[in-house]
């Protein structure tokens, strides 16, 4: 289906436009405002909301809890998604199911707060860009059960692994030679990941994960006490 202009009333609603001025105003990789995006649809309140909901169809826009480099009122658009202004696109690609906070919280905390793909915990900083932090969000994938049948689950995610946006692809050798240095029993624990397909979260996962979600200006209390004799 041909791309309609963001500005043709007919183009679909706010969702289906926002996305089309992200790409034909903004362009993939730059930052607008919300005062921006108000001026682009004015006398529309739920504007932003709007663009918040193109992220269930792929669609990446970081603000400054994803980004640091971000003032608090920039948005940076990352990545677009499903092609929403297709009607047979976007029916595809609807989420299934409103995920209710409870749900949410469940799940959160049975993945020990962390992404069940590259097992960062929420609010820590990525190895390869210190600037940006893990967000954590809820998805909805599709598996395969030991009987053949396929089955929709819940399972946290951050953002960037959502979002399919991973570092550049390592060689074998590479890989091989960042786990050279594993004790035999993290050895055999990284093996169990692999055969898994996930990262399995220790005790020790756990704690970092808890003292993440301590408020930034208490989180020398928990040190404090920890050193204290038990």
């Amino acid at each position: 289906m041909e791309q309609p202009a963001w500005d043709d009333p007919g183009a679909g609603g706010t969702m289906v436009r926002g996305a089309l001025w992200l790409l034909q105003v903004v362009g993939q990789g730059n930052t607008f405002t919300k005062n921006e995006l108000r001026d682009a649809f004015p006398g529309i309140s739920q504007a932003d909301r709007r663009i918040r909901d193109l992220r269930d169809y792929g669609w990446v826009v970081y603000s400054s809890l994803e980004d640091a480099s971000l003032l608090r009122e920039d948005q940076r658009f990352v990545k677009a998604g499903v092609p929403v202004w297709d009607p047979r696109e976007r029916r595809e690609n609807a989420p299934e199911k409103t995920i209710s906070a409870k749900e949410r919280q469940a799940v959160l905390a049975r993945d020990g707060y962390m992404c069940t793909l590259c097992g960062i915990a929420g609010g820590e900083p990525y190895p390869d860009d210190a600037v940006i932090t893990a967000v954590l969000a809820i998805s909805q994938r599709t598996v395969a059960t030991d009987d053949g049948s396929v089955k929709r689950v819940l399972m946290t995610e951050c953002k960037r692994c959502r979002a399919g946006e991973t570092p550049p692809p390592l060689t074998i050798a590479e890989a091989v030679t960042a786990a050279a240095d594993l004790s035999s029993a993290e050895l055999r624990r990284l093996l169990r990941w692999m055969e898994r397909g996930r990262r399995g979260a220790t005790e020790l996962d756990r704690a970092w994960a808890s003292y993440l979600r301590v408020a930034p200006d208490e989180r020398t209390q928990v040190a404090t006490r920890l050193r204290k004799p038990q």
